[in-house]
């Protein structure tokens, strides 16, 4: 796992929607697959647009607390965001833990399994006061 934040900025967006938390979102496939396989801590929560194309996005607390629902939701929200769904309504999109994700050998760069998952419904937005990064 890599925690050092300014490492991880270089593939991801990183956002800060209150204090202990952040949420890193890849930029590219090549991105997803490092933000899934290199950055993510076993006890992250991971999320992605369901059925189409986005960023991997995971919830990390940076002081052992659990996320409440309204903070999956934010993290949820960017993962639509970050996705082909971002000017659609209400998208559906997968959460699980990052334990559950798994990168097979063979499979194209973003491509991961995932098991234990949750599906929350949400509309594409960043956190409140997040401005839009310039896309990659």
């Amino acid at each position: 796992m890599i925690a050092d934040l300014d490492t991880i900025r270089r593939n991801a967006f990183i956002y800060e929607p209150v204090d202990g938390f952040v949420i890193i979102a890849g930029r590219t496939s090549k991105d997803n697959d490092f933000i899934s396989v290199k950055v993510a801590a076993p006890e992250d929560y991971w999320f992605h647009v369901r059925g189409m194309p986005g960023s991997h996005v995971l919830l990390r607390s940076l002081n052992g607390q659990e996320p409440d629902k309204r903070l999956q939701e934010t993290a949820a929200a960017v993962a639509a965001w970050h996705s082909k769904a971002r000017n659609g309504g209400v998208t559906a999109v997968s959460m699980t833990k990052a334990k559950f994700v798994s990168k097979p050998g063979g499979v194209k760069d973003g491509t991961v399994y995932i098991k234990n998952e949750k599906v929350l419904k949400v509309r594409p937005a960043l956190p409140e006061g997040a401005q839009p990064e310039k896309e990659s």
